[in-house]
């Protein structure tokens, strides 16, 4: 991936962004340049890591946040996220052939299944889910507020991501067609 913006490391990126950089190490053993860039602005950042900390804490398990962001890496055909949330996947304590099947949106369990096929919802119809999605999911799932509401704000870190990896033509085009509806 060639980056469009500058890659602070800890060594030379703003001061306000040091610190969640260090801990962004510490957490994956490396600094994946998504979060390089967004630390040339502090705030940015700050708000990032405070996201995927707040949802790596929340109700959804970390091997099946792994599987949802394998599935969607898939969708929007991002190599680099598909190999790195792969790793974190294997890591949650997922199988290889689990993560191979979620790549794909599919699952044994029925409830992953859900998940995985709501998610892909939301991305293949740029967020645009109806009551009888919600209502379908929530009987699959028996999935509680908590859980509907992790999977909308992963919704909105797929959006900042695709962007920071320069995939922000899907954002766009989110954009666009919510404007001519």
């Amino acid at each position: 991936m060639t980056a469009r913006v500058s890659l602070p490391d800890a060594s030379n990126a703003p001061a306000g962004s040091t610190a969640a950089l260090a801990q962004i190490q510490a957490a994956f053993g490396a600094t994946p340049q998504m979060f390089r860039a967004v630390a040339n602005s502090p705030a940015a950042l700050q708000s990032m890591w405070g996201a995927f900390g707040a949802l790596g804490s929340g109700v959804i398990p970390a091997h099946l946040g792994e599987k949802i962001a394998v599935a969607v890496a898939d969708r929007n055909r991002c190599e680099y996220c598909l190999a790195a949330h792969t790793a974190l996947g294997r890591k949650a304590g997922a199988t290889a052939e689990e993560m191979v099947a979620a790549q794909a949106g599919r699952a044994e369990d029925p409830r992953t299944a859900a998940a995985l096929t709501f998610a892909l919802k939301l991305v293949n119809d740029r967020g645009q889910v109806t009551d009888a999605d919600v209502v379908t999911n929530t009987q699959e799932l028996a999935m509680p507020p908590s859980l509907k509401a992790e999977q909308v704000k992963g919704f909105s870190l797929w959006a900042m991501k695709a962007v920071m990896n320069g995939r922000a033509d899907e954002v766009i085009e989110l954009a666009r067609s919510n404007l001519l509806r």
